[in-house]
């Protein structure tokens, strides 16, 4: 029996941070538009919003792909679903961007192969080695997806950074909840209904005046 790596989590803490290169403060998920639009104006509003993509969207979607690729499904599927999944071409230059750059930094810091993929994929190919539980690397990675869109929200809504960090604080139970269900979850459990986040995504390509890429 193999002893774990003891540095394996302080590794994928790190690549998920807000420090790791891979342009996520750029960012906003459609939240920008929502935010434009008056959908959301308030702490309650971005919670719920938040909440309805982790588990309604692109959240929910991207763990199960992840969780899919840790148990050693193939990759180049999954990530040609994952292209799929992506509601709008900026959600798919989104999620392709910050995959390659991730790909790019963890690279040039360990010197792997940089092979660009969606996201959720670069992080599973990323986390194959470090003999992690499949629950603990997704709720990190469903962690740093929320907390790059609630600091969306602080700054362009604005609001306080106390009350971006109660958001963030009030999503840890559904994280959670989430990650559970999305380690035993299989490509057939994929589901997008978070259908107001996409139409906003898709009507920020036309926003006038634009502080984040989607």
């Amino acid at each position: 029996m193999s002893i774990p790596d003891p540095t394996a989590l302080l590794s994928l803490v790190q690549w998920l941070s807000p420090a790791f290169p891979t342009g996520a403060f750029a960012y906003s998920h459609g939240l920008e538009q929502a935010i434009s639009a008056g959908d959301v104006r308030s702490e309650a509003a971005l919670s719920e919003w938040l909440g309805d993509i982790l588990a309604h969207g692109a959240g929910w979607n991207d763990a199960v792909l992840l969780a899919s690729a840790l148990r050693g499904e193939a990759v180049a599927e999954l990530a040609d679903l994952a292209r799929a999944l992506a509601g709008s071409a900026e959600r798919l230059r989104e999620t392709e961007e910050q995959g390659a750059a991730f790909a790019r930094a963890r690279a040039e810091m360990t010197g792997a192969t940089a092979e660009p993929l969606p996201l959720p994929l670069a992080v599973a190919v990323a986390a194959r080695d470090l003999a992690l539980p499949r629950e603990q690397v997704l709720a990190l990675f469903l962690h740093s997806f929320a907390a790059n869109l609630v600091s969306a929200g602080v700054r362009f809504i604005p609001l306080g950074q106390s009350a971006g960090q109660r958001v963030l604080a009030g999503l840890h139970p559904l994280i959670v909840e989430l990650s559970a269900r999305a380690a035993v979850a299989t490509c057939a459990d994929l589901a997008q209904t978070a259908f107001r986040a996409d139409i906003q995504s898709m009507a920020h390509e036309g926003l006038d005046v634009r502080i984040f890429k989607t």
